[in-house]
Parts: C-alpha cells; sequence; structure tokens
C-alpha cells in the first residue's frame, strides 16, 4: 500500500470500491445495520480494508476521520510492535528474564518464579499470575510499577496461565524504553509510524513520565488499520520489513490457552498481545476498540466505538461481513460480488453516518442558567450567545466548555454537544468526549434549581479534564 496525504489525513490506502474487491456491499450495509441496531452497541467509525486497499470507510458524526481516538486495550498491540521492532534489532531477547532489562532490582525480587518471567512471558499475557495483578502491583510499590509487578509473586511457573495483566504489557513498555534510551513513541515514530503513514499517535504517560503501554493510546481509525494490515503483510511494508517474519507468527499464534474467558471470541488462545478468534485474529480495546485481521479472506476491519456488549460487535462481523466476502481464490463468487448498485449505495450511507443528537424540543430562553450538579460534574451553566448556545461544565476543580446543537452536534475541540427539553421542561444535554469513546448526560432544570450528570460509559483511567488527545 501506498501512502498520501489528502488534506490533513494521511491516507494510507488506494481507494476501490467493496465490488471490485470482491464484497457485496449489501452485507457490509448489513453490518452497519446491526451495529446501529444492537443493544448496548455504538460505532464511532469503520475501515474496512481488502488486499490493501480500502473497500469502505466512515465516521459517525460528531466523529471524524482527522481525529484521535482512545483506544484503551488496543494499545498493547502497538505496545507490542514496538517491542517486535527491538527483536528485530536485537536489542531484546524473547527467552531472556525480565530482571535481566532492571538489574537494579536484582537483589529486591526474592521469588524464584518471578526471577523465572522471561519477555515472551509478558507478551502472552502468561506471567504465571492467576489473575490481574495492577492493583496489587501498585500497592507494593506506588511509585515504580515495573518493581511493584516483580515483587507480586506469580501463582504458577511462568508461562503456564493465562491472565489479563495490566502490568504485563507496562513492563514491555519500560523494557523497550530501557534498551532504546527513550519514549516508546520516540522509539516506534520512525520505525513504525512514519512508514505506515500514521502522522498522529499520542500515548497517556502516568507520573514518571512513561507511557501506560497498556492502554492510553489515541490514534486514528486509519493507524489501526495499517498496523492490522502490516500484520496481514507479515511485516513489510512497501517492500520494507519492519517485523520479522517468525515474530508475526509467534505474535498471531496461541502462545497460551484461555479457555476459561467467558465469550468465545475471548476463549481461543492469546499470541503477543493479540486475542486469538474464532476467524482471524484481532487487538481489542474496552468498548469496542477493533482491529480484526482476517488473513483466509486477506481482509483488515478497524473500529472504533462506544460498545459495552463486544462480542456483539464480532457476531454481526461474522454474521453479516464475512459471508459477504468472497474467497481469494474463488473468481467466481468474486465476480458475483460486482454489485456496483450496492457499492454507490454503500458509498451515500458510509458518507451520511451520524449519530443521533438529543431528542426534543428546541430551548427557550427561560431554559438559560445554573445550577450546582450532582454526579460527575460540580455545575452547569447553559447560556445563550451569539451563535447559539453554550455549555459549562465545572468538574474537577476546573472548566469546560462548548457549543451545543439544537437537532445536531455542534463540536468545538475535543467536545461534542447537543441538547433538547423534554417533556417535563428539563433540559437534557449531552457531551461528547470526541477524541475518547465517552458520552455525559446532563440533565438540567433551572425552574428547579437541579442539575445531575452521568456517564454513558465509565472511564477507565480519565476525568472530564483529561479526556482527549495527551500533549506530545
Amino acid at each position: 500500500p501506498c501512502s498520501r496525504r489528502v488534506g490533513s489525513v494521511t491516507t494510507t490506502f488506494p481507494r476501490s470500491t467493496p465490488s471490485a474487491l470482491g464484497i457485496d456491499a449489501r452485507g457490509v450495509s448489513a453490518f452497519l445495520d446491526a451495529l446501529e441496531s444492537t443493544p448496548d452497541v455504538e460505532p464511532h467509525s469503520i475501515v474496512l480494508l481488502r488486499h490493501g486497499q480500502l473497500a469502505a470507510q466512515g465516521w459517525w458524526a460528531p466523529y471524524a476521520p482527522e481525529r484521535v481516538h482512545l483506544l484503551y486495550s488496543l494499545s498493547k498491540s502497538f505496545t507490542a510492535a514496538g517491542v517486535g521492532i527491538a527483536v528485530r534489532e536485537g536489542l531484546v531477547d524473547l527467552d531472556a528474564t525480565v530482571l535481566s532489562y532492571f538489574p537494579e532490582l536484582d537483589a529486591d525480587v526474592t521469588d524464584d518464579r518471578s526471577r523465572r518471567i522471561r519477555v515472551r512471558h509478558l507478551l502472552a499475557m502468561a506471567s504465571g499470575h492467576r489473575e490481574e495483578t495492577l492493583d496489587r502491583a501498585r500497592a507494593a510499590d506506588p511509585h515504580d510499577l515495573v518493581r511493584g509487578f516483580l515483587l507480586t509473586p506469580p501463582d504458577e511457573e511462568p508461562g503456564t496461565v493465562f491472565a489479563y495483566n495490566q502490568p504485563c504489557t507496562y513492563t514491555l513498555a519500560a523494557i523497550v524504553r530501557r534498551v532504546t534510551g527513550g519514549s516508546l513513541v520516540d522509539w516506534l515514530r520512525p520505525r513504525l509510524l512514519d512508514p505506515l503513514g500514521i502522522d498522529d499517535l499520542a500515548w497517556k504517560r502516568d507520573e514518571t513520565g512513561a507511557e501506560l503501554g497498556f492502554s492510553g493510546c489515541h490514534a486514528p481509525t486509519s493507524a489501526v488499520a495499517a498496523l492490522g494490515q502490516l500484520y496481514l503483510q507479515r511485516g513489510v511494508w512497501d517492500g520494507q520489513r519492519i517485523l520479522d517474519e517468525d515474530w508475526v507468527d509467534a505474535a498471531t499464534s496461541a502462545q497460551v490457552a484461555n479457555p476459561d474467558e467467558a465469550n468465545p471470541d475471548w476463549s481461543q488462545g492469546y499470541g503477543f498481545q493479540f486475542w486469538m478468534a474464532r476467524h482471524g485474529f484481532r487487538g481489542d480495546g474496552a468498548y469496542g476498540q477493533f482491529c480484526v485481521v482476517l488473513p483466509e479472506q486477506d481482509v483488515v476491519l478497524a473500529l472504533t466505538g462506544q460498545s459495552l456488549d463486544m462480542q456483539a460487535v464480532l457476531d454481526a462481523a461474522w454474521a453479516h461481513l464475512l459471508p459477504a466476502i468472497a474467497p481469494v481464490d474463488d473468481a467466481a463468487a468474486d465476480d458475483a460480488a460486482r454489485d456496483t448498485t450496492a457499492d454507490d449505495g454503500l458509498e451515500a450511507r458510509l458518507a451520511a453516518l451520524g449519530l443521533p443528537p438529543v431528542a426534543g424540543s428546541a430551548p427557550t430562553d427561560d431554559a438559560a442558567g445554573s445550577c450546582d450538579a450532582t454526579g460527575v460534574v460540580d455545575g452547569v451553566r447553559l447560556a445563550a450567545d451569539a451563535d447559539g448556545w453554550r455549555v459549562t461544565l465545572d468538574v474537577d476543580g476546573g472548566i469546560l466548555s462548548a457549543p451545543v446543537g439544537v437537532g445536531e452536534w455542534r463540536v468545538e475541540g475535543p467536545l461534542a454537544a447537543s441538547a433538547a427539553v423534554d417533556a417535563d421542561g428539563a433540559v437534557q444535554l449531552d457531551v461528547r468526549f470526541v477524541e475518547t469513546p465517552h458520552l455525559l448526560h446532563v440533565r438540567l432544570d433551572v425552574a428547579a434549581g437541579t442539575a445531575t450528570s452521568v456517564w454513558a460509559t465509565q472511564p477507565l483511567h480519565d476525568g472530564p479534564l483529561t479526556l482527549r488527545r495527551p500533549a506530545d
């Protein structure tokens, strides 16, 4: 694939149409129908690639292609790529002990199993712990998460059991920083991001200035698709090898069994910061951030969203999208998928995607006012200005302000807002943090002097003032 800049967005893939790539556009439309109608599923973006070309893409307004989106645990797959590049350059040995990269901790870490954890065990979430260690590791050392993790003894021999474990990935990022002498993003920029045409990626850092590694990466949907395409192409991009082929093989195959996971697409085994699935493999993050790679179909599907039911998203892909993809070597089926009328309809639909604004009647002058609030924010003020309405939120000792759309979303910076008056005369106000999955519901009743605020989905490591792209 080639990279080219279009306006402020780097487009990494040559454009095509679904039918030209052996995809029935009606199946893509059915997939969109499912995403938009399934309870606890809210899509924000989709990028669909086949044969390294763009079959379909769309963003549900107020989300937009040039914006980054918080990826939550899909960040792990970017961290792992940094490790893979360091392995290729001879800086990291998968079979070296983790402790060997932190010799200053040698005297502190006395548990034999902790001392036997290897880099490959971190990658496979197979450190020997039976469950998440983040809270215990932080308690063991509030200032050094790597030390706290290594001071938390594994329950079993490393490599023998799976447990989704944030400090494993944090430690991987710390190893990359240790062997390269810089930040994880600094390491990735010339070696991964620039070659793949990813011109905007930022990472939340902890109080020590270190990238979280396991979460906190903000990137556009096109970056997610590009990472998937790199793995689909077995580590080669534009003729340049970025990841070794044996790394790709290991990362995208089961390194440890995880049959006890509840959902079917989470119990097929785990690779190197990738989940194996009923079809292909994927990276994913909380609330519906997905990088799905289907090698048999030569397809990459990148999605962002605010979805509590992530299994439903994959169920919809398997039910509607997968059957619409003609086999790679089946020319007859490929020809049968060539429905240009459906292509045109899908393209028009993708161009007009949007999340519904708040429904109800338009606010009138008596809706303006301010109140103390309960819930997420401390106070709400709604006022008319020359351009319409504006909301101001007092929260966490700071101020958030955004224009408010009526019957639409209005966007300013990292916020989008929409409002309407409900049957009781109160203003229902939705504020979206459009560089993240999250939505805040606010209800303001000036006549009663009350206001409430509640998250649609709970942010995992940020408050309202930091739900945005981190500063570089």
